[in-house]
This record gives structure tokens, sequence and C-alpha cells, in this order.
């Protein structure tokens, strides 16, 4: 079987093609020609070049492919220039799917995030996929730009395209090499440059978890559903005292209120955009936090047979490879 995989560089991406070589899959990487490879080095996939605003390099890529995973996306707090955020996740994603459809791919499973998905009213009650959010409720461009992409591939859907959709929660792990908002967190930790922290909580889910559910939701998923891929809901002092008893050290010892924390992204924004630098903390970051982000992983465990491995583990490996790979010594941002 061939398979496809957009943003195969990315941290999902990395993830799921490993998961897919392990199941002797033939597969086929997009990334962009200016894509840091690291990666993927010595894996054996085919590399094609191509750009998700470039519909003629889409089709190239899924050319003769059975099954196609679109992880590809601009996951940021913040950029310059919040056009790019539409551009790469909602037109992006609709070339794909048009080009995706073209070639006769025979399923697709797109990688969609529970940033689309309204967030509980009760941390005691997690949403899942049947709680409906609206486009006003979305508090970044990202997330804003995910919206409107899923509702993009709904569309699509009810066309006839056989998508499957995956909204995976915070997943931790190797292989994220930018690093990812959530891998921020355990690298900023491990610097000691997070002497603080907000009253907001996450739903935590092994990365590779989230791999082995896209290939069982390109298996088993229902055309048109969407499945959260998710695991352990736990707050942000929780997670920072995971991290720390890893690591031998204590976890921030003062909780700061959200106005304070929100007028700290103020600044830091305004100093990002005077010097053209990613801010220290972003206004993105601060707003999501204002809301437990709980989710309930049932329907995919139920349906699909995803995985839930011990969010401890997965703590363990993103150290060990965040440790291993220079985030600690100023290699990497």
């Amino acid at each position: 079987m061939k398979v496809c995989v957009t943003g195969a560089n990315g941290f999902i991406g990395a993830n799921l093609v490993r998961a897919l070589l392990k199941k002797k899959a033939s597969v086929r990487a997009l990334v962009r020609s200016t894509s840091d490879l690291r990666l993927l080095k010595g894996l054996d996939v085919e590399l094609v070049f191509g750009d998700l605003r470039d519909k003629i390099s889409l089709q190239k890529a899924f050319q003769d492919c059975d099954v196609l995973y679109h992880t590809a996306a601009l996951y940021a707090f913040w950029v310059k220039d919040p056009a790019c955020f539409y551009d790469v996740n909602v037109q992006g994603t609709q070339n794909v799917l048009e080009a995706a459809g073209e070639m006769g791919v025979s399923k697709i499973v797109y990688t969609s995030t529970v940033g689309t998905i309204r967030c509980p009213k009760d941390p005691a009650t997690p949403s899942d996929e049947n709680s409906f959010a609206e486009e006003g409720e979305m508090e970044t461009d990202y997330k804003r730009s995910k919206f409107l992409a899923e509702q993009t591939v709904l569309k699509f859907v009810k066309k006839g395209l056989p998508v499957v959709i995956v909204n995976p929660s915070a997943p931790i792990g190797p292989y994220d090499g930018k690093p990812t908002p959530t891998g921020r967190i355990i690298v900023d930790f491990l610097r000691r440059s997070l002497p603080l922290y907000v009253n907001t909580g996450l739903n935590i889910v092994d990365v590779e978890d989230v791999a082995a559910g896209h290939i069982l939701a390109a298996e088993k998923g229902k055309i048109g559903e969407r499945y959260i891929l998710g695991n352990k809901n736990i707050s942000l002092k929780e997670i920072y005292e995971i991290i720390g008893e890893q690591v031998h050290r204590k976890s921030p010892p003062l909780r700061i209120p959200y106005g304070l924390a929100f007028l700290a992204a103020l600044g830091s924004e305004g100093v990002a955009y005077w010097k053209n630098t990613p801010p220290a903390v972003s206004l993105g970051a601060v707003q999501m936090a204002k809301r437990y982000m709980y989710f309930s992983p049932a329907k995919a465990i139920r349906e699909l047979g995803l995985p839930q491995s011990p969010i401890e583990s997965a703590f363990e490996k993103a150290i060990g490879w965040f440790q291993s790979n220079g985030y600690l010594n100023g290699s990497h941002p």
C-alpha cells in the first residue's frame, strides 16, 4: 500500500511516518523544498517536494497513492502576518482535498485539532466530538484557520470525498523539532525560564498514540466523523510536577492571575513586532489558557481502538529527545 503524508517533517508527521514504516507501508513524504528534513534522516521514504499552495505539485505527490494523511499546517500562537494561517491551513487544505479527489485517493485522514471543539464550561465534564464550537469562539488566528479548514473538509465530505477527521489534543513525545507550543512548555521548564504558571489545564497524549490513531482512523474511521486523539486531562501545575519529578526539580512555585499574564503577553507581542522575532509570551497562548482544554477520547478508544499509553512515559521520551538533541544548551530554538 502506498501512502502520502503531508507535513512529514513535522512533529506528528515524523512520528506517523515511523509508525507507517513499521507497518511496511510504502511512504511518500510531501515536504517543501526549504523544509528542515533532519527528522526524516535515514528513513526509507520517497521524498517529494511541493507546497500546499501549489495544486499541481500536490497532484504529482498524490499520484498512485491509496491513502493520504494531511498533517501539514502552520501551527503557532504568533506570526507577524496572520494571513499566513489562512493561506496554509484553509486554502492549502482545500487544494489538498481537490488534488486528492482528482487523483482518486481512496481514503484521506485530515489532522485537525481539539481547538475546533468547544471547551467545557465545567472542567469536570470534558468535551467530546459533539461539542460543536462556532467561529466566534476561536481566540487565535491559528484556531480560527483550523476551524475554517475543518468546515472545508466537511463540505468536501458532502460531495463524496472519503475523509476522516482526527482531532489531536496536546501531543508529547520525541521528534518535536520546532518545538511545538506544547513541547516548548517542557523546553522552557528545563531551561529554567518558566518560574510561574497560570491556572489552566490540557489533555495530554503520547504523540506515538496520535500516530497510531491516524492509522486506525484510515483503517476503521467513519467518513465525515471526528475522532479526538487524546488521553489524560491534567492541570498545567500537574504537568510541571511530572516534568519536575523526572528531572529532579521543583515545579514553578507561584501561580499568577490571568490578567497579569495577559498584560505580560501584550508587552511581549509589542516587542516582538518591533524586533520581528517571536514573543516570549504570546497573547494566543494566554487567551487559550483562560479555559480548561479538557476533552474525552472515549469515541476514538471505542471505535478505533486508540491506545492510551501512560503520559508519564510520553514526558520521559520527550525530555530524553530534547536533551539528546541539544535543546537545553542553545543548539536549537
